[in-house]
């Protein structure tokens, strides 16, 4: 592309407002517009970021040739639908997660980016992660072996999205917060799979039947009849190893909160809990554990270790921000102002989106990473309807061997 970046922001909800002020400062970003069907936040979101272009709606967006990228913002279940018209009108694609939430939407994705060669990158914070990087670099290293068997899960209780989905939705919000946890999966797919560099050729999915007063899940009572506030899927990898992943949404545990839990190879170990991140290595048939804290943790967090209040503190995510082990050096200085959130990771999708986009490579989180991130969750709604009956997952393939992806590491 070699030309700068001229963003529209599609929705304006609370999200967004992370991440308008990356774009903005951005070396490679020209400009940045807003729309929203809700006006007033509209109004309210450019007038916050001082931006000067506002559209009616997403489609005047689409007519405008000198908008050449769309991020998107809005409601889950659009994303899929919102990307493509995107990619038709020839623009690059930036969207928060979920890619799409049926497979035909996902794939239709991916082959339009192999028939325009626009970008697209999904918002996923999972490849960002701490935990994912540590444990990429020693899978890359084979100081870990071969790949064995990982957990992984996102806990994000349901009664932190009930006034979100009330200002969006209005009295209809239950139809819409009863989504399958497993349409939302990348969470917790992103950071074993991006982990282990591998992907699911086989998905077995259970659910936990819902029966709470608020009524978001059950027959008739969502847009996808789904009962299930709770979901776990049992991956069968490429590689051999196996994954077991969890997306809750009715659990007694602070949320958003997106960790891997476990990592095992046949030469070492990666173990999370509660702040304390233990990684062991068998040298000569004795094992040897290794205190990474210091690596994977916030510096704040590790200052304040010994308080009083710490472990309260941890479990109501109070240091949510960068770790050692990602790399700041790499972004530019001009997003150095702007809070980092969901432990670090925006400023790492906003950089190398941009660097796509500029560049015409493709982005870490390209459209086949996302494919292989987004798909096994859906399928394992339908598995869990079948009483758990093990499905071969569809799979797109690797993106194009002469399409050069971003190295996080370098680029």
């Amino acid at each position: 592309m070699k030309e700068k970046i001229r963003l529209g922001v599609v929705g304006c909800g609370s999200f967004v407002q992370n991440f308008i002020p990356l774009f903005k400062l951005h070396p490679y970003v020209q400009w940045v517009a807003v729309t929203d069907l809700i006006k007033d936040r509209q109004h309210d979101t450019a007038k916050k970021h001082e931006l000067t272009r506002e559209y009616d709606c997403f489609e005047d967006m689409l007519k405008d040739d000198k908008i050449n990228a769309i991020a998107i913002f809005t409601q889950r279940q659009l994303h899929g639908p919102l990307a493509i018209a995107a990619l038709k009108a020839g623009k690059n694609v930036y969207s928060a997660v979920p890619m799409g939430i049926k497979v035909e939407e996902i794939a239709e994705i991916v082959e339009l980016v192999k028939k325009t060669h626009l970008t697209y990158s999904m918002g996923e914070t999972g490849y960002y992660r701490p935990c994912s990087i540590f444990c990429r670099e020693k899978m890359r290293s084979n100081e870990m072996g071969d790949f064995v068997y990982g957990e992984a899960q996102y806990h994000h209780d349901m009664r932190h999205f009930y006034q979100s989905f009330k200002r969006s939705e209005g009295e209809d919000w239950k139809k819409v917060a009863g989504m399958p946890p497993m349409y939302y999966p990348t969470h917790s797919t992103a950071m074993i799979l991006s982990s282990v560099e591998s992907y699911a050729v086989r998905v077995t999915g259970f659910g936990y039947r819902d029966h709470h007063e608020d009524e978001c899940f059950g027959t008739g009572k969502n847009y996808w009849d789904n009962p299930f506030s709770n979901m776990t899927m049992v991956l069968q990898l490429a590689n051999g190893g196996t994954a077991r992943l969890n997306e809750n949404r009715r659990i007694g545990w602070y949320g958003p909160q997106s960790y891997i839990s476990s990592l095992y190879g046949t030469k070492a170990s990666y173990e999370y809990s509660v702040g304390q991140h233990s990684y062991v290595t068998l040298p000569d048939q004795k094992a040897v554990y290794h205190n990474v804290n210091d690596l994977l943790n916030p510096k704040v967090l590790e200052e304040a270790r010994g308080q009083e209040s710490f472990m309260n503190d941890i479990v109501n995510l109070k240091w949510n921000t960068e770790a050692p082990i990602q790399n700041l050096d790499r972004i530019p200085g001009s997003l150095a102002p702007v809070h980092n959130g969901h432990d670090g990771t925006h400023k790492f999708m906003v950089d190398d989106f941009c660097k796509a986009a500029y560049t015409g490579k493709l982005s870490p989180t390209n459209a086949w990473v996302a494919a292989r991130f987004n798909i096994p969750g859906l399928m394992s709604f339908d598995s869990a309807l079948k009483d758990g009956e093990t499905l071969k997952v569809v799979d797109l393939g690797d993106a194009p061997k002469d399409w050069e992806i971003i190295d996080p590491y370098k680029d």
